[in-house]
């Protein structure tokens, strides 16, 4: 896709968006059930993944890790934007690599030790980029691609997490 044709896709929802602001506010939903033994299977709409433990929670490695597809959601969005950006500022990108990397403790994830974190204790993202860009368009490419990400804005801005539960 080129500049002119992502404009073209983007600006009738962008005049939308500015003409009635409310209707850029869309709720995306997921959902899950639990399975056998410690599994959940979560319907992407493309594709049914089942997820379990992790090897070094006891899983046997078959099923996809909960940990393993938040660093797939940021490399998939973070992805996704950079090649937006390029595209519509017509940045010389050829070709790029998205890699994200995280550090757990699971003594916390295990209940082993009540002072290890539970989660991601850093999170590196790292993109190997193609391309003939100067210093000021890299710095450009890369402070649009960090605004615009919404999986790398929603882990940095850490938004409240509401959590209901219901019987029956």
């Amino acid at each position: 896709m080129d500049a002119s044709r992502l404009k073209e896709i983007q600006a009738p929802i962008k005049e939308r968006y500015r003409e009635s602001p409310n209707d850029a506010v869309i709720t995306l939903k997921s959902e899950g059930a639990i399975g056998a033994g410690v599994s959940c299977s979560v319907d992407t709409g493309r594709a049914l993944i089942e997820a379990g433990l992790h090897p070094a929670t006891g899983g046997d490695g078959t099923q996809a890790c909960s940990g393993d597809m938040l660093l797939d959601a940021l490399v998939a969005c973070a992805g996704v934007t950079l090649n937006a950006v390029a595209t519509a500022l017509e940045l010389p990108v050829r070709d790029a690599r998205i890699r994200a990397e995280g550090d757990l403790d699971f003594k916390g994830t295990l209940g082993v030790d009540r002072d290890a974190p539970v989660g991601f204790r850093d999170i590196r993202l790292t993109f190997e980029i193609d391309g003939d860009l100067d210093d000021e368009q890299l710095a450009t490419l890369m402070k649009l691609t960090e605004r615009y990400c919404v999986v790398y804005q929603t882990l940095t801005a850490g938004p409240p997490v509401a959590v209901a539960a219901k019987t029956g």
